[in-house]
C-alpha cells in the first residue's frame, strides 16, 4: 500500500500579537467584562498558551532529529512505549491527550531514542485529529530511516467528547498506523501489540 509522505508544513506566526485582541473580542461576545481583575490579562495569556500548544507548526523534523540517525547492525524490533502527548482537536479546539507507542525494525539505521518523543511533539503540538497524527508519526519515521517496518499506536481521550456532545468521561480512542512488515506480517504485528500491552 502506497502512503503519502508526512508533510511538515511550516506556518510563520503573524507580526505582532494578533491573537490577544481576538480573544478579548470573544470574551466580550460571551458576555464577560474584560476589565475585571481576573480577565484583564487573559487575552495575552491565552495567546501565549495557544502559541505553545501549536508550536509544532514551527518545528522542522530535520532540526528536531539533529543528525541523531545512526548506522548499526541490528534487526530486532525497537519499541518506545507510553510517550505522553497533549494535542488540540481541530474541530472544537479542545484538548485531547494520551500515549503513543512507537516501534520499528531497522534496516541499516536507528533513531536516537530521545528523538522519538520529540517527533511525537512535532505533530501533536498543532491542531490535529488523532488518526492523522498517528499516520504522520509513522510516515516520518519511515522517511527518515527506511526501516523494514514501522508501527504506531495512539491511545487518547478527547475533551470534545468528555465535556460536550456525548459527555462520556471514560471512553477513549485507539488508532494505529502499520507500515511495511507491521502491515504485511501478522507475527510482527502481534509481537508489537503483545509488547505494548504487557504490564497493563
Amino acid at each position: 500500500m502506497k502512503t503519502n509522505k508526512a508533510t511538515v508544513k511550516m506556518i510563520q506566526p503573524p507580526a505582532g500579537d494578533a491573537i490577544a485582541p481576538l480573544v478579548k473580542e470573544m470574551l466580550e461576545n460571551l458576555g464577560e467584562d474584560v476589565q475585571r481583575e481576573g480577565l484583564v490579562r487573559t487575552p495575552e495569556r491565552v495567546a501565549r498558551a495557544m502559541r505553545f500548544l501549536t508550536s509544532g507548526y514551527q518545528m522542522d523534523v530535520k532540526q528536531v532529529v539533529n543528525g541523531a540517525l545512526f548506522t548499526v547492525k541490528y534487526d530486532e524490533m525497537v519499541i518506545m512505549k507510553d510517550i505522553e502527548f497533549f494535542s488540540m482537536c481541530e474541530h472544537h479546539m479542545l484538548p485531547f491527550f494520551g500515549k503513543v507507542h512507537v516501534a520499528y525494525i531497522p534496516r541499516e539505521r536507528v533513531i536516537g531514542l530521545s528523538k522519538l518523543p520529540r517527533l511525537v511533539d512535532v505533530f501533536a503540538r498543532r491542531l490535529q485529529i488523532q488518526e492523522r497524527m498517528t499516520q504522520q508519526i509513522a510516515q516520518t519515521i519511515q522517511e527518515l530511516i527506511d526501516p523494514v517496518g514501522v508501527g504506531v499506536i495512539c491511545e487518547a481521550r478527547h475533551f470534545c467528547m468528555m465535556m460536550r456532545g456525548v459527555e462520556k468521561q471514560h471512553s477513549g480512542a485507539v488508532t494505529s498506523a502499520m507500515l511495511g512488515a507491521f502491515r504485511n506480517r501478522k507475527a510482527t504485528r502481534d509481537e508489537f501489540l503483545s509488547l505494548v500491552n504487557s504490564g497493563k
